[in-house]
């Protein structure tokens, strides 16, 4: 016990939730990877391929969180360069695929420059507005620094992955409402970027195609789709409405208990049933507790990381904390609410759970931010507990001392 309290070091509820995490992603990808599995010689082998890299990931985790969270700071300015070259080559040189190119396949495996740049924002995001508070005229400065690096990066990503760059620009914004930047300034900005964005969406339904402006026709399509209903006897499923139906189906077939990991009907036919649309399978497979359970381990790590940053006694790792389990809620909640429909297809990854390579290891390193802030720089319950029984003592001997006097 010792031994494997001296290993997994920080807060056991976030350790409780990567793990439960990790064991849904393991069991859901094999149960959804279906004709990927039996299109290759061994059918084994994606689910091998994606337990290596969770195992990397797991194995970074423990690596790291024993580091204190002040060495991030050393990573902030090349991850950001980084970052910038990344996004810059993808569209010269990145693997496409659905008409855009998200990709950069180094030695064999496939780098996504979005998933560096939404880590390179937290680290950044954290650490200029954390080292800001307590000063008007600094924090005054780095809103307009990390502005203006947020629209540079929102520029670079948005042709590729235009719901990444929503994604970035909206986590942002909630990270400088929390380091309490300016409201008027925040006020202003939220104005300026919602008439823009109200004038884009008009453009998008109204307009079908708009020459010289990449993926401009895959936005109009994604906007503009028709109320699907299944039961219609006219009901035809076509490559526009492949992804939305099959989800559909899948969810519906789930009913309240779910046909069991290993037996959807869906994933054959279902594209990308083992990554954007993994939600789908795991409702198909576990009914209510898939659609309850996972939205609610998401939000666990939300609230939990609440508590850990109430508990930092400084600024930096309560903003990295929060940053890192805000970005991976956000992310999990656009891809949810794409699988049941709520929401326009995008190309959001659910965190964690769906297949993939340094999608799921940069989200582990989240993780690890999370457990070094809990490990490094929160005061524990059992202190907070003596603190406040020293000041009860204290204020009782001085009421004593009061009431001899009189």
């Amino acid at each position: 016990m010792e031994l494997i309290q001296s290993i997994f070091k920080g807060d056991k509820v976030i350790w409780t939730i990567f793990l439960f995490l990790c064991i849904i992603s393991l069991v859901e990808v094999f149960s959804a990877i279906g004709t990927l599995a039996y299109a290759r010689m061994n059918p084994f082998e994606p689910i091998i391929r994606h337990g290596l890299f969770l195992l990397i990931g797991a194995a970074l985790v423990v690596a790291f969180h024993n580091f204190h969270y002040k060495y991030t700071a050393i990573l902030v300015l090349p991850l950001l360069l980084f970052s910038v070259v990344m996004l810059i080559l993808t569209p010269i040189i990145g693997v496409r695929l659905n008409e855009a190119a998200r990709w950069i396949e180094i030695f064999g495996i496939q780098i996504q420059p979005s998933e560096l740049a939404k880590l390179s924002m937290v680290l950044f995001s954290a650490w200029f507005l954390g080292r800001a508070q307590g000063s008007k005229e600094a924090m005054d400065k780095a809103f307009w620094v990390v502005l203006i690096v947020t629209a540079a990066f929102a520029f670079l990503i948005v042709f590729e992955n235009l719901s990444t760059a929503i994604l970035l620009c909206l986590f942002v914004f909630i990270m400088m409402i929390v380091a309490g930047v300016d409201r008027k300034k925040l006020l202003i900005l939220f104005v300026l970027v919602a008439s823009v964005s109200l004038l884009l969406f008009f453009l998008l339904v109204k307009v079908e195609r708009l020459d010289g402006v990449p993926r401009w026709e895959t936005w109009h399509n994604r906007l503009v789709t028709e109320e699907l209903d299944v039961r219609d006897e006219g009901f035809r499923i076509t490559d526009e409405n492949r992804q939305v139906s099959h989800a559909k189906i899948a969810i519906s077939e789930g009913k309240f208990f779910g046909v069991l990991p290993g037996n959807s009907s869906q994933r054959d036919f279902l594209p990308q049933a083992y990554s954007d649309f993994i939600f789908a399978i795991i409702i198909e497979d576990l009914g209510w507790l898939g659609l309850f359970g996972l939205p609610f381990l998401y939000l666990f790590l939300l609230f939990r990381a609440l508590k850990i940053a109430k508990r930092c006694t400084k600024s930096v790792p309560m903003l990295l904390v929060l940053g890192s389990a805000l970005i991976v809620s956000m992310q999990a909640f656009v891809n949810m609410a794409v699988a049941v429909n709520w929401f326009p297809v995008t190309g959001q990854p659910l965190p964690l759970i769906s297949r993939g390579g340094s999608s799921g290891v940069i989200t582990c390193l989240y993780f690890a931010i999370i457990l070094s802030v809990s490990n490094f720089a929160t005061t524990s319950p059992e202190e907070v507990n003596i603190e406040s029984n020293e000041t009860e003592e204290s204020n009782y001997e001085q009421q004593e001392e009061i009431e001899t006097t009189d």
